[in-house]
């Protein structure tokens, strides 16, 4: 049985400087809490989302259909992440769509929409709205901070920028940066939104329209990276849409996978705001521990305190598991506690949100030996 989730809303009226020199002021993050804090507040952990994800991690809303948290199947009572156990957060970033204070909302500035506007935000500086959102619900140190992909980059800036506050890092289907392959899918995708013309610089609220096609094509970009190759050949293969006759069509949808594709793009394209999507994609390209470092990662982690554990998948190719290899390298150099387990899945990136036994029993068992740590040592 799936919790009852409800969101909730903390408004920072103080400054929030940001990496880039600009700062931000009077926004809102919208977040989610599943299970109770104990007594000494120690077994908090923070859940970190990715691209197109929210602060909905678990749980359903009341009356609303198909309301499942993005990672519902992980998170909640007896399930790998045990709500009776924990008490789990999950936050919205600023720049989303979702809630927290991003594009769409109006500058207290200008009292006018922030559109193209908005600061471009980073993951350190999510990571410190998010510390300043746990110093609001009196929460010194987490017992752990837990994201895939995008989410698990912010895993790790946690334990760079505060590594005294939290015990346990568990990295997901991620990377210590972007590859050269990865920002230019990135940037093909910004391209398709920012040459829709419906686009307007950026300002396309006080136009009344949405870049829709730019986000579809996005969309659609994205969406090819998420999966493996032996899943689409799985589950679409060169299947016709209709009949077994090609049409001799350059404009037709004539292929299942074409019209899976265009579904995926049609659909994201109601919900989700382009200033977002440009956002958070450039958020990913910055994202690079190790360049104060001379490229050197073991350097950067050499302030990581927190415990790790990192899960790759075999036929993830955004986030291959050579990456992760990469930052269980830098850790073990500088002699920290690492646990380190490959899957071998067929799902490709969008591996991190199934349903794969092995996934889940990993994370169960690591989170369940994460409550006995507390329970033992009485923190």
């Amino acid at each position: 049985m799936s919790l009852i989730a409800t969101p909730q809303t903390m408004h920072f009226p103080e400054v929030l400087p940001l990496q880039s020199g600009a700062s931000i002021r009077d926004y809102q993050l919208v977040y989610e809490t599943y299970g109770q804090l104990n007594a000494d507040k120690s077994n908090a952990v923070l859940v970190c989302h990715a691209l197109n994800a929210s602060h909905h991690v678990a749980g359903v809303y009341p009356n609303e259909e198909k309301s499942e948290g993005w990672w519902d199947n992980m998170i909640g009572p007896g399930k790998s992440v045990d709500t009776n156990k924990f008490f789990v957060i999950g936050v919205n970033n600023l720049g989303s769509c979702f809630g927290s204070t991003g594009p769409k909302d109006i500058n207290p500035d200008t009292g006018t929409v922030y559109g193209a506007d908005f600061p471009v935000v980073t993951v350190e500086d999510w990571v410190n709205a998010q510390a300043r959102l746990l110093d609001r619900l009196g929460i010194g140190q987490l017992a752990a901070v837990l994201g895939g992909s995008l989410g698990g980059m912010q895993a790790q800036s946690w334990t760079l920028q505060y590594p005294e506050r939290m015990r346990h890092a568990v990295v997901v289907a991620s990377a210590p940066n972007l590859t050269a392959e990865n920002i230019a899918f990135n940037e093909v995708a910004r391209r398709a939104i920012v040459t829709d013309p419906d686009f307007h610089g950026g300002h396309f609220y006080q136009h009344g329209v949405v870049p829709a096609r730019g986000l579809r094509i996005a969309r659609m970009i994205g969406h090819i990276t998420y999966l493996s190759n032996d899943v689409m050949n799985q589950k679409f293969g060169r299947q016709l849409r209709e009949g077994l006759d090609l049409k001799y069509s350059t404009q037709d949808i004539e292929f299942q996978i074409e019209s899976y594709l265009r579904h995926q793009g049609d659909k994201f394209s109601t919900y989700f705001d382009a200033n977002t999507y440009l956002l958070i994609t450039r958020a990913l390209d910055y994202f690079d521990p190790a360049r104060s470092f001379g490229g050197q990662l073991a350097q950067a982690y050499a302030r990581a305190q927190a415990k790790f554990l990192l899960i790759s998948f075999s036929t993830d190719w955004r986030f291959a598991p050579e990456r992760s290899r990469e930052i269980v390298k830098a850790l073990l150099d500088n002699g920290r506690q690492v646990s380190y387990a490959e899957i071998d899945a067929p799902h490709g990136h969008d591996a991190f949100l199934l349903d794969d036994p092995r996934y889940m029993g990993v994370m169960r068992s690591y989170f369940e030996n994460i409550a006995t740590e507390l329970t033992k040592e009485g923190v």
